[in-house]
Formats: C-alpha cells, sequence, structure tokens
C-alpha cells in the first residue's frame, strides 16, 4: 500500500473479529518497531506480544478497551537506559517508545491489520499484574487484530482542520 494511503485509511478500531494476526504479519509489524530510531539510538523500548488467554484477561480486567482485539502488544520503555536532554527535566524514554509504537501502528496498517492505541489504563497497575521488571514504564497498549464485521472508523474520521489552523510559520 502506498504511504499515503495507508495514513489516510488506518483508523482506530473498536472492534475485533477473533482471527489472529498472522506471525509473518505480525512479525514485519515488530519489526518496523524494532528499525524506528530513538535517541542516541539506545533502543529502550520493551514490545510485550499478548495472546494468552491468560494475559488478555489481565487487559480485560484493566481497561475495558481491549475491544475483543485478539492481540495487545504492551509498548514499555528502560527507564535506566534513557538519554536525559539538557536541562534533566525530559528524559527520551516516552518519545521514544511513542515513535517506536507509532512505526508499528503503521506497519500494521500496511499489513492490513487493524489496531487502537491505548491510554486508558493505569500502566503501574498493569505492569504490576503482569509482572514486568521495575525499570520498565508502560506507555501504551496495542490493540491488534482484523475488525469484526460491523466495525469501521468513526463518522468523523476523515474531518480534519485545513492545515491553516494547526501549522504556523513564525
Amino acid at each position: 500500500m502506498e504511504f499515503k494511503e495507508v495514513i489516510r485509511s488506518r483508523y482506530s478500531c473498536k472492534k475485533y473479529s477473533s482471527r489472529q494476526v498472522e506471525p509473518d504479519k505480525l512479525n514485519a509489524i515488530l519489526e518496523a518497531g524494532r528499525l524506528a530510531p530513538t535517541a542516541k539510538n539506545l533502543q529502550e523500548q520493551r514490545i510485550y506480544v499478548l495472546q494468552s488467554e491468560e494475559a488478555l484477561a489481565k487487559i480485560d480486567k484493566a481497561t475495558p478497551c481491549r475491544y475483543g482485539a485478539p492481540t495487545v502488544l504492551v509498548v514499555a520503555y528502560d527507564r535506566n537506559n534513557v538519554f536525559t536532554y539538557p536541562g534533566g527535566k525530559k528524559d527520551s524514554g516516552a518519545e521514544d517508545a511513542t515513535i517506536v509504537a507509532t512505526h508499528m501502528i503503521l506497519a500494521a496498517a500496511d499489513e492490513g491489520v487493524d489496531s487502537c492505541w491505548l491510554n486508558f489504563l493505569d500502566p503501574e497497575a498493569v505492569a504490576k499484574d503482569l509482572g514486568l521488571p521495575e525499570n520498565e514504564e508502560i506507555l501504551m497498549l496495542m490493540d491488534l487484530g482484523y475488525a469484526a464485521e460491523c466495525s469501521g472508523p468513526l463518522p468523523n474520521h476523515g474531518n480534519r482542520k485545513p492545515l491553516a489552523e494547526t501549522v504556523f510559520y513564525l
């Protein structure tokens, strides 16, 4: 698929079929995350693939937003392996994990796999429930799967403000 079509057609899927993402497509999505740039190439991202009933039940307990997706990616980063920016108030962890997640979301769309970025959760509680290391911080969860037949983008999906309302030249 052409990149312009990927970014035009991709939407946050809110209802999934039970069809599992094929291993080759899942690997292509994960590879896109691996190739994403990170500050100083520290590659502090940690991606956890959840597909078992037990793991998905933990996600269902943490958020109502799995929407039946058969795969959930937990996108986290290692707080001990980040670049601290001048001034010492910001570091690259959340920024780099966001770049990784965005690469994976767009790769999923390119593979014909639907996705949804999830933040409606307590990341510390999820990390504890999944047994993640204490030095890792969850940025987000990502539903992956195939849209159910009655699913689709919201009616206002294609509505976008003109560039003049969101871009300013100084």
